[in-house]
């Protein structure tokens, strides 16, 4: 392999939401050299955090009926029951949820936890609270998929936090995703819930690092067959 193959390797793609944003930073940046070069620098450390906050990178996700794998990349910030939102047409019964919040330094490229088909997706206008906190479930601004495999359905939902402002939905009503292709992501810091079937056990436990497509967090299924992988 040679050098420029070897440094190929190591870069990770800038997924094409980012490109008008790292653009603007780096005209910036060049600007503020001209007029002084300290602020140019400060510019370019700027321009770099902003190609790695709109990173795209690729992820191998574990392929076996009844897992379900992180959609985003965070810490796990809770791990208990919580009633879904009304748009998911999941009943008022609390179901079991995990809550990953992610932060300005992780990657947000948010991906599907399981292989189905996408039954609904409802945008619902809110405020813009600290995605930290519980409450933000239900007054945020927020973005919901209903993802239904056979009998089972998982709800996701985007959250935008205290920093986000803009919600990017990268698939449609009806369309098929695998587990770990990629559904959308949020701009500038959020959390993304997963609700899943009455009665299924979460495997990650608060504070944990997620990894979106790779960090399995529950597991549908009772056996524990052999997995395989794809890379997307």
């Amino acid at each position: 392999m040679s050098i420029v193959q070897s440094i190929r390797s190591q870069l990770v793609p800038v997924h094409r939401e980012g490109y008008p944003f790292v653009g603007t930073f780096a005209l910036a940046s060049l600007i503020l050299f001209f007029f002084w070069p300290p602020l140019g620098w400060i510019g370019t450390v700027l321009t770099i955090w902003c190609a790695l906050f709109f990173r795209d990178p690729v992820r191998v996700t574990p392929v076996r009926e009844g897992i379900v794998v992180a959609p985003a990349d965070g810490r796990v910030a809770s791990v208990g029951n919580a009633a879904p939102p009304k748009e998911l047409n999941l009943g008022e019964r609390p179901l079991p949820r995990v809550s990953i919040f992610m932060s300005v330094f992780n990657c947000h490229v948010n991906r599907s936890p399981i292989a189905g088909r996408i039954d609904e997706i409802a945008y619902h206008p809110g405020a813009f609270l600290s995605a930290d906190l519980d409450k933000a479930s239900e007054e945020n601004e927020r973005n919901s998929f209903l993802i239904s495999a056979g009998n089972t359905r998982v709800g996701v939902v985007q959250i935008a936090g205290l920093v986000a402002r803009r919600i990017v939905c990268f698939v449609r009503k009806g369309a098929s995703v695998g587990a770990g292709e990629r559904i959308g992501m949020i701009r500038f810091g959020s959390r993304v819930d997963v609700y899943l079937p009455e009665g299924v056990r979460a495997l990650v436990a608060e504070g944990q690092t997620a990894v979106a497509g790779e960090t399995v967090i529950a597991d549908l299924r009772a056996a524990d067959r052999e997995r395989t992988f794809r890379v997307g």
